[in-house]
């Protein structure tokens, strides 16, 4: 999240860029480079005189296949431990992100949108089999609900969940949990990274995701009768 930028509402007026501009130009360059799909966590973006914290993903032949401006704005006050308000800087996204792939469908989603899971849950309805979300827990929410978040949201969903943290740096301004993990459906760590910077990686096995989706049918056996979960146009 921000990877372009310091964490901090006093940061993202200074870094903003347009999209296309210097740092999507250069995912686009690297995802062709490298013949992979880059979701290329998040920066500062500039648009008609609006900020907003902004994720692109780029495709093997460097086109952009999806924008996703993070949705619900972090705005805390935990007394005698954080505060923070993005929405002092930065303008809401309004719309969901998902993008196709030969593999599956991916759903997007910025830091503090993982705590809502009728996003998630939308994100699935869709037909999406793997959720990432750039993120930049801190040294309060990390500990307590980084890891938590994720399982539930891959519980809850039966899809897999990858976020992706900077990692931790304690002289900046925001301090960062780190620990960059990968969960699949049945709600297992299968890939964590510590607070240190790191690569880590694992196989994302969509067989063993029908498989946990066909013994526990929720997505079949939900009441819609009674209760529902829908996307505004």
């Amino acid at each position: 999240e921000c990877f372009n930028s310091p964490y901090g509402t006093q940061y993202f007026k200074e870094y903003a860029e347009k999209i296309p501009g210097e740092s999507t130009q250069k995912l686009a360059e690297v995802a062709k480079e490298c013949s992979v799909y880059l979701v290329g966590g998040s920066i500062p973006e500039e648009d008609g005189g609006k900020l907003y914290n902004t994720c692109t993903v780029f495709g093997p032949d460097g086109t952009m296949l999806a924008k996703h401006r993070k949705v619900h704005l972090f705005d805390i006050d935990i007394p005698g431990k954080i505060k923070f308000k993005e929405s002092e800087t930065l303008s809401p996204g309004n719309s969901f992100s998902m993008f196709d792939t030969p593999y599956c469908k991916v759903g997007l989603g910025i830091c503090y949108d993982i705590r809502f899971a009728e996003m998630a849950q939308i994100y699935g309805q869709k037909g999406c089999e793997l959720l990432i979300y750039p993120g930049a827990f801190n040294l309060t929410t990390g500990p307590a609900h980084w890891e938590l978040l994720q399982r539930g949201r891959a519980v809850d969903n039966q899809v897999y969940v990858a976020t992706v943290s900077p990692a931790r740096d304690e002289k900046a301004s925001y301090v960062a949990w780190g620990h960059s993990t990968v969960v699949n459906p049945w709600g297992e760590v299968i890939a964590k990274a510590g607070a240190e910077e790191t690569v880590i990686y694992t196989d994302i096995d969509l067989k063993k995701l029908t498989e946990i989706r066909q013994q526990i049918p929720i997505l079949s056996q939900k009441r819609c009768d009674l209760y529902s979960t829908e996307m505004k146009e």
